[in-house]
């Protein structure tokens, strides 16, 4: 039955006008949406204020990785390992590999490393998951004669193996070079030899660097192609192989590169446009096509790559993003996704040369919004049934299927229910033996890690949403979710943490990696436990947006009241709305602070929460019951510096002494912070031994035993990202002399033994055993990957990672 605008609108309790927004933004129908939970919906009312999420996101890890001059130079990572090896003289770290998955004390799939410094005894690391929630996964390759053997590619955690299907995964390689991979393909002559693309392109802006190409020929041992390390490589959107073996197109974010030497030295430029997908002819390695990556067009070539020539096709101006794919019945026939404003389906019937407009009605007899509003990020197409070329899946927010070659297509997802498939696609890969009769399994990666549909026949087949059946999810011990931050309760064990595109997330140690649960929507942010109360915990939506959960993590947000940042569902005018003053944060309301922005309970004081946006608010009451016109009250303490605030610190011991870190280097001080108009200083900027960079303030931590040793750490890929001053301020020292020059994302101090130093950075976890004059020369535990927080219960330290979840370890035996 279909379900008209008025009625959607009167049943959900929403605005008439709100409906067609919500439709083209999830990329959904009305009959979806109304199976959609109502705070689901005004989660998706609330989405509508942000448009560009994964867009903003991209530009916040960007801003941290800028150097003093605002720019990230090419190959930044590896350049920086490459460095940081050579001064201490050491090879790459070994890893105890069987065939490229991690064993012995890497057991859970992390690679062991030389002797641990400063207590870490890497067999203490404990990974604790999510082994239920994955991550964004680009890329998924299957071997065709050991289908049980897969690999996936995930946007933060690296290259993953499993060699049962699905049942258990582990990382190929912990030391990479880099881990930020976007696509991943296998070469047809030789299922061992597989390569993987670096950095994500999907985007205005590209913030998750890329370090070129790698390549494994035994699928277990990965090295860089060292001609795709230079800018034209930074970010690699997709790779093809032809069949034969012999040539590699490469499509990056400046162009299409041809390569056919066997050892991959020699790569020319073929084409000058941003592209995001390239492909060969299944049948013929002189045929390939290429889709634009936000120029819409599309392009062909007819000998094996060497020269292309823009296709033409009928109807309406293309835009944005085009996907493509061949149909593998009759390769002559391409299919093409383009971005357009919310998707738009077009056919070629001679080989990707012209194309002409498909219908792409949904069950309405309406033109489905598939994409929905980010058809440039989340965008795939599959045509791999070899024995109907009419049969295509589209995949944007959710996955669509079409049976008369994109005329009409339908739902055979929904992305809000649990048993279904986890939202944003970027990879629909066929089982080797999929013959479209006995074998019709199809995987999916998305947002979510990997889903497979066992038979594509039926799944999804209901007469009406919620399309749960036929669904499974493959992520166990898929490790790759990109946490913002953490915090834990050491009373329960509790654990929450600020996942991008997952919400926050809850650990409960009795239902370990394979139990966490989501507690609130949309992307998590910073994080917050109450020391007292195992009840409380805190977390934030974007741009300070700060909400409260009080009942220990065990339950999702149900009717949005959970907002202490003043923002409320407004029944009167269905619309979310916020509080008067001073029950809100204005620079919350007025997006006047980062994508992800720092806030913090007094340590000291349970009842006091400090967030930073352009000025730096304080409210005394966290914990006041919320009401949609009273909750917590809130006073900017301190004004804005022109430069929004990016870390801060209340000292263990002295709720008076505050530190405060900006996107832009500064760093100011305050005595009497529980004053109601506190006096700020700024320091380190006066004197020889002084404060010197320019760049993002990362982090500020204070020795817990002596308050004027302060660690302030910075993002950049340069020297010097570490300082110390042990007088409060006036004087500085740098401490990141043997640590990579990358963003260091975090400090630890040990709580007992305060000469003990743990340092999260871009490529891992550092630690020092004499205050930070010498540093461990690997990064153990963790592994290659971004450290973004590190914090204490009691003596164990958590580390959040962004793109392999968390891990733990027990130091109270230093």
């Amino acid at each position: 039955m279909t379900i008209s605008d008025a009625q959607l609108a009167r049943e959900k309790n929403i605005r008439i006008e709100q409906v067609p927004l919500l439709r083209r933004s999830r990329g959904a129908t009305n009959e979806t949406l109304q199976g959609l939970p109502d705070a689901a919906i005004r989660r998706a009312l609330r989405r509508l204020n942000h448009p560009d999420l994964p867009n903003a996101r991209r530009l916040f890890r960007l801003e941290q990785e800028r150097g003093d001059d605002g720019t990230v130079p090419a190959n930044a990572q590896g350049t920086a390992l490459d460095r940081m090896r050579a001064r201490l003289g050491i090879a790459e770290p070994p890893a105890a590999q069987t065939a490229g998955v991690p064993t012995g004390p890497a057991a859970e799939g992390f690679a062991a490393g030389p002797t641990p410094t400063a207590g870490m005894q890497l067999t203490q690391w404990e990974w604790l998951g999510p082994g239920n929630i994955g991550g964004r996964t680009r890329g998924i390759v299957i071997h065709p004669e050991d289908p049980l053997r897969m690999w996936a590619a995930s946007a933060g955690g690296g290259v993953w193996h499993t060699g049962d299907g699905g049942r258990k995964w582990a990382p190929v390689d912990d030391f990479l070079g880099n881990l930020a991979c976007s696509c991943l393909t296998m070469d047809p002559a030789a299922p061992t030899t597989i390569y993987v693309g670096t950095g994500e392109g999907f985007s205005n802006a590209d913030a998750l660097r890329g370090n070129g190409v790698f390549r494994t020929t035994d699928g277990a041992n990965w090295a860089p192609i060292t001609a795709t390390q230079t800018a034209d490589f930074r970010a690699v959107t997709r790779i093809a192989v032809s069949r034969t073996g012999e040539v590699v197109l490469a499509a990056t974010t400046t162009g299409l590169f041809r390569c056919s030497d066997t050892e991959r030295k020699h790569w020319t430029q073929v084409l000058d446009v941003p592209l995001g997908i390239v492909l060969f002819d299944p049948t013929d390695d002189q045929r390939a096509v290429a889709g634009a990556l936000d120029a819409g067009a599309a392009f062909v070539s007819s000998d094996g790559g060497r020269t292309w020539q823009t296709a033409t096709h009928e109807s309406k101006p293309w835009s944005g993003r085009v996907e493509l794919a061949y149909a593998a019945k009759d390769p002559a026939i391409v299919y093409a996704s383009v971005q357009m404003t919310s998707g738009r389906i077009w056919r070629s019937t001679d080989g990707g040369r012209t194309y002409r407009l498909r219908r792409t009605l949904d069950s309405s007899g309406q033109v489905a919004d598939y994409l929905g509003d980010q058809g440039w990020y989340g965008n795939a197409v599959w045509a791999g049934d070899p024995t109907d070329a009419n049969l295509v899946v589209l995949g944007g927010v959710d996955l669509w299927r079409s049976t008369d070659g994109g005329d009409h297509i339908t739902e055979i997802s929904t992305w809000w229910h649990p048993r279904s498939v986890h939202a944003d696609h970027h990879a629909i890969v066929s089982h080797p033996s999929y013959d479209g009769t006995a074998n019709r399994t199809v995987l999916f990666g998305n947002d979510g890690g990997v889903f497979m549909a066992q038979d594509l026949s039926r799944t999804g087949t209901e007469p009406e949403p919620p399309f749960v059946e036929g669904w499974t999810e493959l992520d166990n011990n898929y490790g790759v979710t990109q946490f913002f931050s953490g915090a834990g309760n050491r009373i329960t064990g509790k654990i929450i943490g600020g996942a991008q595109d997952n919400g926050t997330l809850c650990f409960d140690p009795a239902l370990g990696a394979e139990g966490w649960q989501q507690i609130f929507g949309g992307d998590g942010g910073w994080c917050a436990s109450d020391p007292d109360d195992p009840d409380v915990f805190y977390g934030e939506y974007v741009f300070l947006n700060i909400h409260r959960n009080t009942d220990g993590g065990t339950s999702d947000d149900t009717d949005g009241d959970r907002y202490i940042s003043g923002q409320f569902w407004n029944e009167t005018i269905r619309e979310w709305d916020w509080k008067p003053l001073p029950f809100h944060i204005p620079d919350a309301k007025n997006n006047q602070a980062l994508f992800i922005a720092p806030f913090a309970l007094d340590p000291n004081n349970a009842d006091r929460l400090l967030a930073g946006g352009l000025s730096l608010w304080r409210t005394n009451n966290a914990k006041e019951p919320n009401t949609p016109s009273s909750g917590p009250t809130w006073q900017a303490i301190k004004p804005s510096a022109g430069s929004k605030i990016s870390a801060l610190a209340v000292t263990p011991g002295d709720s008076d002494l505050i530190w405060v870190g900006h996107v832009n280097g500064m760093l100011f001080r305050t005595t009497n912070g529980t004053a109601a108009t506190p006096s700020w200083a700024r320091v380190g900027v006066t004197g020889p031994d002084r404060l010197r960079p320019s760049r993002y303030c990362t982090c500020v931590t204070v020795d817990p035993r002596d308050p004027e040793t302060v660690f302030v750490a910075f993002g950049g890929f340069e020297a010097d990202n570490l300082w110390v001053t042990h007088d409060g301020g006036a004087r500085w020292s740098r401490l990141a002399e043997t640590l990579p020059d990358v963003p260091i994302r975090a400090v630890a101090i040990h709580p007992r033994r305060t000469e003990l130093l743990y340092c999260g950075t871009e490529v891992g976890l550092y630690a020092s055993e004499d205050r930070g004059v010498t540093w461990s020369a690997t990064n153990e535990g963790p592994a290659n990957c971004s450290v973004d927080q590190l914090f204490w219960m009691d003596e164990t330290l958590v580390s959040a990672t962004h793109g392999r979840g968390m891990f733990r370890i027990d130091l109270s035996t230093v």
